[in-house]
């Protein structure tokens, strides 16, 4: 909070540095660039939230159902695994399967007869990209959530509406997503909070001068403006900006899943 309000320099302690007030703020808000990054954080963020938000729910609930124990374990590794792994290592497989050069997809696309994509370079691509990966790697986690939620619903439910006729989708209708539905709010609420972080530290592993109309963020503005040309007082506001609009977020989130839902995060 002090450093968002300071001109803090290299060698100089927080609280010897000159006070600026505000001036880091509206050094934030009058640069031409950050109407653009906001715009692209934004539809970033929604972009993950929107195609990463259902699936953890869809496959916590198919290995919920699953019968064969021996197959549900192997599947459900499978699913994990990616979550252990670094963004450079994610990049690095990306790169492997896409580059233009040397990709496994390139090389089927070049031996079928077409011309060579460059995924990479090109901004059509660059978001399907961030998104799919992203959604390889996270899915997993999101997964392990709702089958906690569900390894606490009782089995005699199920049991019960069996016996009386009801089939997969009904039951999962009528027993499942209301078991889960409060862990699906607060999921959704804390995922609203990050509005603002569009996955830093992937862009900033995946971008590149070809796609950073599309693909420049926050995160990425603050790291070259901010920290790469030492102004630290500028990075921090940002910062800050973000962290109070995220709280705003899933104070927002919160009040209106309590009003129409019932359930929400306290």
């Amino acid at each position: 909070w002090i450093v968002a309000f300071k001109d803090l320099s290299l060698g100089v302690k927080i609280f010897e540095s000159n006070w600026v007030g505000f001036e880091n703020f509206i050094r934030m808000f009058s640069d031409q660039e950050i109407k653009k990054v906001l715009i692209n954080t934004i539809q970033i963020s929604l972009l993950r939230l929107g195609f990463g938000f259902f699936p953890p729910i869809i496959l916590a609930i198919m290995f919920h159902d699953m019968k064969t124990k021996y197959f549900k374990i192997v599947t459900q590794n499978i699913v994990y695994i990616p979550y252990f792994f670094s963004w450079v290592i994610v990049y690095g497989v990306a790169y492997a399967f896409l580059s233009e050069g040397h990709g496994f997809l390139n090389a089927l696309i070049s031996d079928l007869g077409f011309k060579r994509i460059d995924f990479f370079m090109n901004p059509k691509f660059f978001r399907p990209l961030i998104i799919l990966s992203s959604l390889w790697k996270e899915v997993g986690w999101g997964t392990i959530i709702y089958l906690a939620a569900l390894s606490n619903v009782d089995p005699e439910l199920y049991e019960a509406a069996m016996i009386d006729g009801a089939g997969p989708i009904r039951r999962i209708r009528n027993i499942t997503i209301p078991s889960i539905l409060p862990v699906v709010v607060f999921v959704l609420c804390i995922s609203l909070g990050g509005l603002f972080y569009a996955g830093g530290e992937q862009i900033l592993l995946f971008y590149n001068a070809g796609v950073i109309d599309v693909a420049d963020i926050i995160d990425t503005w603050i790291y070259r403006v901010g920290i790469s040309s030492f102004q630290f007082g500028l990075a921090t506001a940002v910062g800050l900006f973000q962290s109070f609009f995220g709280m705003i977020m899933v104070l927002t989130s919160n009040y209106l899943a309590k009003k129409y839902t019932g359930n929400g995060i306290w």
